[in-house]
């Protein structure tokens, strides 16, 4: 596609670490490798609505190797605000889609890279196909349930600030003869729990993918005091069903609600069940900060290059993936194939193998 002149490029969804390596990536490419201009575009399909649109110009100058070291997005992004189902002042909601579309059309772009997850895409996909804008989509979400990629920019971060937070955890509770509960993010998927609790040496592993029951829980709790031990480690997905089959919400602002909770209501059971003293630590949005790991920059770097390659080969509807040590792509419808732990998953195999108790048995 050697007539492509100006590219555009946005975040859209939750914030992780890794989000400005993609960027600079993309930066670098396009104007090294091809003399492209590229815009990126402020605060999602939000930027776009705004008129003027909301847009900067980055160039060699700005995509400098210290934002591989920036977490966040230094375009901003946003989780709500669906431009097919808009919701407006007075409660209705409204399609602005075509809106979107004209901001694309009014910026000039000859193709538009974005970075997000399943959610996103969905939107963006729909987006490009009704105003034939050339698309190309690079993963990035720390839960890692993107389909058809075996990671996702942000995860790795992820996963280790939740071991950082567990080896922290593990000496007090020992100190204290305490159940320690830990409740991370993750959405419906259980992989930042299975790969921290696994990593910093969880007792306990709940995920949403398989089912717990307390006397699961506490008899093997009861099995470590019998080997000596004064504590124990639990960690769980934000998503894990409390012990009526529901999932915990916490109501926030505008209406919406988000997953949270489990982890104290958890915490009433087990100091119930084993007579132990327990304390709940709920990491919340500290996984989604920091600097990125050297994976996530890797991968971020990897896959911003990739974007720019399929532009110039004038190959779209795409999604650039990781798989068995490579960089690839795939069709983007791929991306809604969301990726859960499975009972034959390695990291499942893995936890059982160790002794971790996973509530089931």
């Amino acid at each position: 596609m050697s007539h492509t002149k100006t590219i555009g490029v946005l975040t859209s969804g939750g914030d992780c670490a890794g989000l400005n390596a993609v960027i600079r990536a993309v930066v670098t490419r396009a104007e090294v490798g091809y003399g492209w201009r590229v815009l990126g575009l402020r605060q999602g399909t939000q930027g776009l609505l705004k008129r003027p649109v909301d847009a900067m110009a980055l160039d060699l100058s700005s995509a400098t190797a210290s934002m591989l070291r920036m977490a966040g997005t230094i375009l901003g992004t946003t989780n709500h605000g669906d431009p097919f189902a808009y919701p407006m002042p007075d409660g209705t909601l409204k399609d602005r889609s075509e809106e979107v579309i004209e901001g694309i059309r009014l910026l000039g772009l000859d193709a538009l890279i974005g970075i997000g997850g399943d959610g996103s895409f969905a939107i963006l996909r729909r987006l490009a196909q009704q105003g034939g804008i050339p698309f190309v989509g690079i993963p990035k979400t720390i839960d890692n349930d993107v389909g058809a990629t075996e990671s996702s920019v942000g995860y790795h971060t992820a996963v280790m600030v939740a071991t950082e937070a567990i080896d922290r955890l593990q000496p007090t509770a020992a100190s204290h003869d305490r159940i320690m509960i830990l409740e991370v993010m993750g959405r419906d998927n259980g992989q930042i729990a299975m790969a921290s609790g696994i990593a910093g040496g969880a007792d306990v592993i709940l995920v949403p993918e398989i089912p717990y029951t307390i006397d699961a829980i506490a008899a093997h709790i009861a099995k470590l005091r019998q080997r000596g031990r004064n504590f124990a480690i639990v960690v769980v997905a934000e998503s894990v069903r409390d012990i009526t089959g529901e999932r915990v919400r916490q109501q926030q602002a505008l209406g919406r609600t988000t997953y949270g909770g489990i982890g104290h209501m958890l915490g009433d059971a087990l100091a119930k069940a084993t007579s132990a003293e327990t304390r709940v630590t709920v990491l919340g949005h500290v996984q989604r900060g920091g600097q990125p790991t050297h994976d996530d920059r890797l991968f971020a770097s990897a896959f911003g290059v990739h974007a720019v390659d399929l532009i110039a080969r004038g190959q779209f509807d795409r999604l650039v993936v990781w798989q068995n040590r490579r960089v690839l792509d795939v069709p983007l419808t791929f991306a809604f194939q969301q990726a859960q732990l499975a009972a034959d998953d390695t990291l499942v195999k893995t936890a059982r193998g160790l002794g971790i108790c996973l509530g089931d048995k």
